[in-house]
């Protein structure tokens, strides 16, 4: 397992928590997914072989937040 951290500013309540949570939770190789409201961080832990950090950035712009990678 991988894990990548990303930035995402427009993250501000536990509705965002989830709605990050349930869509890069459902990508197949998508491990543990945390989601730090303080930070503004998303930690997702995913194996490599089958996930790749480009898809788990997708997903997260999908739900209509921005990511920046730090």
């Amino acid at each position: 397992m991988d894990t990548i951290t990303l930035k995402t500013p427009g993250i501000t309540c536990s509705h965002c928590e989830a709605a990050i949570k349930k869509a890069v939770g459902a990508l197949h190789g998508a491990g543990t997914v945390d989601v730090d409201l303080a930070s503004k961080l998303v930690t997702v832990a995913y194996d490599e072989k089958i996930l790749n950090p480009a898809a788990i950035r997708a997903a997260i712009e999908e739900q209509g937040y921005e990511v920046i990678v730090p």
